[in-house]
């Protein structure tokens, strides 16, 4: 666990394969990993936190979105340190 993850004050949550796999599969593994702890352990959390395997793909099918986008997150800005 790196330095900053352990600064979380929520649960932390470990990736799924299937995560991993999409991230791999849509080649967004970078820019998943250029986001901060706090935002790559909510999306981890909040996808598999789903009770539908219908809702799960949604969120994933929406973190990905956001993560090829670069400038959103959950639905939000987001200015990363690269980004004015």
């Amino acid at each position: 666990m790196s330095e900053a993850a352990s600064r979380l004050k929520r649960p932390i949550h470990s990736m799924p394969e299937f995560i991993r796999e999409a991230l791999k599969m849509s080649g967004l593994e970078s820019a998943y990993a250029t986001r901060p702890p706090y935002q790559r352990n909510d999306y981890i959390g909040w996808i598999t936190k789903a009770k539908l395997p219908a809702t799960q793909q949604k969120r994933l099918s929406q973190m990905l979105d956001e993560l090829a986008r670069g400038n959103v997150y959950m639905k939000m800005a987001h200015h990363g340190k690269d980004r004015p």
